[in-house]
């Protein structure tokens, strides 16, 4: 006789069977028990978590020759047709394979002809939302007006697929994922039954690798019979899996929260020298920091925290010596270098530094200090005494006069220096104070000779502010607002540059410098601070613009 995988063998025969399902189970029971079973069901949810096992019983419950019963008798003739998967008046139906309007319209045909000899004609579709539309569309019509004789059940994992007509006429069901301990337990009683010798721990993990669905877990488990036979070690199931060792993972974890970074580079080295993956490595150590928050901030996680009793029990005793919050950056740090492992040329240096930035990760009630610290160095930069530009000797008489004006006030106006003294700066604040725009103008000049009576400035060639100096009448204000200055007769010459020609630069651009060199030797001691360094360590923080708060930096 051929071997009958456990996934058949084991396939659930009456509603109590459905692991995981018991919402599913009470109102299909319930409709059963009181005469209420509609004609169209959709069965919804992930691959292997009981859809068609649940149409079949289904099939049975109301095809039963004892009667209708939530509980079938499966000795009749109906229930045992049903169960070998020969049923003349239960048809099951791929929707992948059978795409097409022809397919529906024959399943229509047949639906028309009473049942050979049960109560109903049960039509289960697979995968429905493979179907076309206008497949969809000549099934809508059946749907809307069934024979007395005939019910019908659609499952997919997409219901998103489906036309809203369709789904409209229909008992929807959703199907859940299996939590981890009632697989566990389930592969509990099957292995058991078999009469194969293996642990908890390694049924953990099998169960673990279905991720919620039964049949795949059950598959996993016939692989590793095939592998192991009847006597099933821990080792075995770990190798052949490529899972991590669940004690690994809870040392990792136990280290960094005990940050004991050497018993964590020793994790990383056993990690390597079994030959798993460190992208594998990262995303399990993801889930069990999820479990430890989940843990820190549940009194009773139940079927949220995926795992074992045991296991539970351990992350319980380490999620006590932590806090949520520490949990919680360690949880983003160890999600930021899972996405970063793959395409990295050194996943074993990456994930070093990365358990080496955990276990050294301050406390966050030490981050508290830290940022009222920043706060209180904010506070005391921005309460600093700015740094006073040098005040200018004060302005002849006359120097204002001459421009008509009443001469300006000490504190606005920059003063002139003692005869043939004096320079180009203060010059120009002179005349800002006077004729602001002229002092625009002359901020672009470059400052040839300054020797008394000899004043040379030069423009770049046809340039707009060289034009304007030119004019006979800026020129003649810039040389009365200079000699009054000077308190010299000064004779000024205006010259036009060649870009290319050595000159010197102009006050504009020496100011440009100045506050460019400004900004960064701002931004070097910026980065350069260590409380600066400890929250870009802490936050794993990027630096995009650094802005002074206090005016007077130099």
């Amino acid at each position: 006789m051929s071997y009958l995988v456990l996934a058949r063998k084991w396939r659930p025969q009456n509603l109590a069977d459905l692991i995981g399902q018991e919402h599913v189970s009470r109102t299909l029971a319930n409709a059963i028990t009181s005469g209420r079973v509609h004609h169209a069901f959709l069965f919804t949810g992930a691959r292997g978590v009981g859809k068609t096992s649940a149409a079949r019983i289904l099939a049975k419950a109301i095809n039963c020759q004892q009667g209708m019963s939530p509980v079938p008798c499966d000795e009749c003739p109906s229930c045992k047709e049903i169960i070998a998967s020969q049923g003349i008046d239960v048809f099951e139906i791929d929707g992948a394979s059978n795409t097409g309007v022809d397919d529906v319209r024959e399943l229509r045909e047949n639906t028309r002809y009473l049942p050979s000899r049960s109560r109903y004609k049960v039509f289960i579709i697979d995968e429905v939302h493979m179907l076309s539309i206008n497949a969809f569309n000549a099934l809508l019509k059946t749907l809307e007006e069934p024979p007395a004789h005939a019910k019908f059940i659609l499952a997919t994992t997409e219901p998103h697929k489906i036309p809203i007509t369709i789904l409209s006429r229909c008992q929807r069901f959703d199907f859940r994922k299996i939590p981890l301990p009632k697989i566990t337990a389930r592969l509990r009683q099957i292995v058991d039954a078999e009469g194969i010798a293996i642990s908890d721990r390694a049924l953990g993990l099998i169960a673990r690798r279905g991720e919620g669905s039964m049949r795949d877990a059950l598959s996993t488990l016939d692989q590793v019979l095939a592998f192991c036979a009847e006597s099933v070690a821990d080792a075995d199931v770990q190798g052949l899996l490529g899972m991590v060792d669940r004690r690994l993972l809870l040392d990792a974890a136990d280290a960094i929260l005990q940050r004991d970074s050497r018993r964590s580079l020793e994790v990383v080295r056993r990690v390597d020298e079994l030959g798993y993956s460190f992208r594998q490595f990262a995303l399990e150590m993801v889930d069990i920091f999820r479990s430890l928050v989940l843990v820190k901030v549940l009194t009773d996680p139940g079927e949220l925290l995926d795992t074992t009793a045991d296991e539970a029990h351990d992350l319980q005793t380490m999620a006590a010596h932590a806090g949520l919050e520490d949990l919680q950056r360690m949880l983003t740090l160890l999600m930021r270098t899972e996405g970063e492992l793959p395409g990295s040329s050194s996943p074993r240096l990456n994930m070093e530094m990365a358990l080496l930035r955990l276990t050294c990760l301050p406390p966050a009630r030490d981050i508290a200090v830290l940022v009222r610290k920043l706060e209180e160095l904010e506070h005391r930069l921005a309460g600093a005494s700015t740094i006073s530009a040098p005040e200018l000797p004060p302005p002849k008489p006359g120097g204002a006069e001459r421009e008509g004006g009443t001469p300006p006030k000490k504190a606005e106006a920059p003063v002139a220096p003692a005869a043939h003294g004096g320079s180009w700066q203060g010059l120009v604040e002179h005349v800002r104070a006077l004729r602001p725009m002229l002092a625009s103008l002359l901020e672009h000049g470059r400052l040839l000779t300054l020797e008394l009576p000899q004043l040379e400035i030069a423009f770049p060639l046809r340039s707009f502010h060289l034009e304007q100096v030119k004019d006979a009448e800026t020129l003649s204000a810039l040389q009365s607002l200079a000699e009054g200055y000077f308190a010299h007769p000064v004779a000024i010459k205006i010259v036009a540059a060649e870009a290319s020609a050595p000159v010197p630069p102009s006050l504009l651009e020496e100011r440009q410098a100045r506050e460019s060199d400004r900004k960064r030797r701002l931004r070097d001691d910026a980065l350069a601070h260590p409380m600066v360094k400890a929250v870009q360590e802490i936050f794993g923080g990027e630096i995009i613009e650094v802005r002074p708060i206090d005016k007077g930096f130099v």
